[in-house]
């Protein structure tokens, strides 16, 4: 989805910094393969609620875990609609004056739809992924814990990104 096909109202519409926006999709997905923790904003009854999680990409979606319990898990069954950020190479860029220092970073900011995972091949194959962000180790996952184990898949509508002092 690009900006001219975003719905009226949508909150994340045409940057005002276009020096800034990362039109290259292959350097979006870079720096989305490169961080491994994702802030994921949920809502509830205009109630906003942010989380950091671990997560897994594939190219087209993101993957996360998470207990079957729990605020975050309410919220998604309730409302899907996910924003996520993520955001690595952060930095100060310092300046002579107070007014003018900024920030130095690589973001992407997306928007999608939260998806419990109840295939067992592509639940287990999303854990292995997250789990790769962190080891070379490769693990089984004993059927007890995979059921104890709640597996979201976001389905990616709007991907972009952002960046300043590269």
């Amino acid at each position: 989805m690009n900006n001219n096909d975003l719905p009226n109202g949508h909150p994340h519409g045409v940057m005002r910094r276009k020096e800034r926006e990362i039109t290259d999709r292959r350097e979006i997905d870079e720096i989305v393969y490169s961080a491994r923790v994702m802030h994921l904003a949920l809502s509830d009854n205009n109630t906003p609620f942010l989380v950091p999680v671990f997560y897994a990409y594939n190219g087209s979606s993101l993957y996360f875990h998470s207990a079957r319990a729990g605020t975050k898990i309410n919220i998604l069954k309730r409302n899907n609609q996910v924003c996520f950020e993520i955001s690595v190479d952060h930095g100060v860029i310092e300046s002579d004056s107070a007014c003018d220092f900024e920030a130095r970073h690589r973001t992407v900011i997306g928007f999608g739809k939260a998806i419990f995972v109840e295939d067992e091949t592509e639940r287990t194959a999303a854990l292995k992924s997250i789990v790769k962000q962190f080891t070379d180790k490769t693990f089984e996952f004993p059927k007890a814990n995979l059921h104890a184990t709640a597996i979201v898949r976001i389905d990616i509508d709007l991907i972009k990104g952002k960046k300043h002092g590269f």
